[in-house]
């Protein structure tokens, strides 16, 4: 592991960790609710998070796991280019 990441690559995981965390989000909601559709059964996610605490907490869940996976590959992977101390 690096001493400390370069703060632009730790922006980068971020953002990429919300945006991927998203994405994954939808695509569990579009899974569940197929579910529903065949088998007729009532399980309350929908990606409305407003209506339903447990779509906003899978969705908080999922952003989190995402950007703690994108920033523990930033600190692990050390840089491209070696910075030379002066």
């Amino acid at each position: 592991m690096t001493a400390k990441p370069d703060p632009l690559r730790v922006a980068a995981a971020v953002i990429l960790g919300i945006i991927t965390g998203g994405i994954i989000f939808l695509c569990v909601t579009l899974f569940i609710g197929m579910l529903n559709d065949m088998a007729h059964m009532n399980i309350s996610v929908s990606t409305n998070v407003v209506e339903n605490i447990f779509s906003a907490v899978l969705l908080a869940v999922l952003i989190v796991a995402c950007v703690a996976g994108f920033y523990w590959k930033v600190a692990a992977t050390p840089p491209s280019e070696p910075v030379e101390e002066d």
